[in-house]
């Protein structure tokens, strides 16, 4: 018999990785959680039935999203992370030994308890001792921050259920009084490509513009996400994403990526007209 895990990516389009076996699932107060063993993508994790990650492409987002800012603003020592309870993104930023502290908050203590006994891979970076977890509402943490963090990254769930919040116009507006005045927020910003989700990506492009002067987007390649076209909003109070990018000084770290380099970074800007478009429309 054959086992598949299905995700509907529009009601005419869906999505299905075969699946070897099931390695967990469970319900918290907020979400059901399941993780899946395949062979094609190995384990893989999923919130209410939709697609977080997979041990093969996760490198993907992860790296996108943490090392645009960090080659931004190689000075950050101060870094908030919303969401991202897979570990991630900690892990990418636990790899700069310029950082000082890394504030994660996460509503679902459930998920980082699973994520380290079954995704090692992304969750071996909650240990550094830079790290501080706070289980709790990222919409009502941001709101008692000011002038506190030098980068936001916004991993959130997609915007509805537990991740609805993070795509308000007011918590886009407390994440710009909580960075300092040269800080920068990154967050996923959805696909362009299906209809439902290109207008939940202008809804948030729309409501980010508002808040910050300088509001860019920039795209990835992640195949097992909807259409396999993914976004990421890149917002700040003084940086440009490319005129600012500290290319020089980020390759002479030395970290090792597999999919994010500082000729990526720049061409990453580049949109197709299609998205220009939705992009132009709401600013």
């Amino acid at each position: 018999m054959e086992l598949w895990y299905s995700e509907k990516h529009t009601p005419s389009v869906k999505f299905s990785i075969q699946v070897e076996k099931q390695l967990y699932s469970g319900t918290s107060p907020f979400q059901r959680i399941d993780v899946f063993e395949s062979q094609e993508f190995g384990r893989f994790l999923t919130l209410d039935g939709f697609m977080m990650l997979t041990e093969k492409d996760e490198f993907i987002y992860h790296e996108m999203i943490t090392h645009v800012p960090m080659a931004v603003h190689p000075s950050a020592r101060r870094v908030l992370v919303i969401g991202a309870g897979d570990g991630g993104v900690v892990r990418e930023l636990t790899r700069y030994q310029s950082i000082e502290q890394i504030d994660m908050v996460e509503i679902d203590e459930q998920v980082v308890r699973v994520c380290m006994e079954y995704l090692p891979q992304t969750a071996c970076g909650f240990e550094d001792k830079r790290v501080y977890i706070f289980y709790e509402d990222g919409l009502k943490f941001i709101r008692r921050c000011e002038n506190s963090y030098d980068l936001i990254i916004v991993d959130s769930t997609d915007p509805f259920g537990p991740g609805e919040g993070l795509f308000t116009k007011e918590f886009y507006g407390n994440c710009y009084n909580a960075l300092k005045e040269d800080g920068i927020m990154v967050n996923q910003h959805e696909s362009p490509f299906y209809e439902d989700d290109a207008i939940a990506m202008q809804r948030a492009h729309k409501r980010i513009v508002e808040s910050f002067k300088i509001s860019r987007v920039y795209q990835a390649h992640i195949p097992t996400y909807p259409s396999g076209h993914w976004l990421f909003g890149f917002a700040s109070k003084k940086y440009h994403p490319v005129a600012d990018l500290h290319a020089k000084q980020w390759n002479e770290l030395g970290l090792k990526t597999r999919y994010y380099n500082t000729n990526l970074h720049k061409g990453a800007f580049a949109l197709p007209n299609y998205v220009e478009e939705m992009l132009s429309d709401v600013e």
